[in-house]
C-alpha cells in the first residue's frame, strides 16, 4: 500500500508577513501619578505619541406603563467626543 502526501488546504492561502516597521519608541511604562503610558526612546527620552480624543457616553432607560398595563421600555443614547 502506497501513501500519498496531501497538502493541507490552508497552505495555499498563506502569504508572507508584511514588512516590519521601526517603532519610534523602545519602551512603555505607566506613570504612577497620572496612570498614563509614557513612551521612551532607546536613549530614555520621552517620545510624544500625539494627542488622542476622549469620548463619554450616557444612556437613559425610562419605563412607562401603557394602556394594556405592560411595561414599555425605551432608552436614549448620547455621546460627547473631544
Amino acid at each position: 500500500m502506497q501513501q500519498t502526501t496531501v497538502r493541507p488546504w490552508g497552505v495555499g492561502r498563506m502569504r508572507p508577513y508584511p514588512s516590519a516597521c521601526v517603532q519610534p519608541f523602545s519602551s512603555v511604562v505607566i506613570d504612577p501619578t497620572t496612570q498614563t503610558a509614557v513612551f521612551r526612546d532607546a536613549e530614555g527620552l520621552v517620545v510624544e505619541m500625539g494627542k488622542h480624543g476622549t469620548s463619554k457616553g450616557t444612556e437613559t432607560s425610562p419605563q412607562s406603563t401603557n394602556l394594556d398595563s405592560r411595561n414599555d421600555t425605551d432608552h436614549d443614547q448620547d455621546s460627547n467626543q473631544d
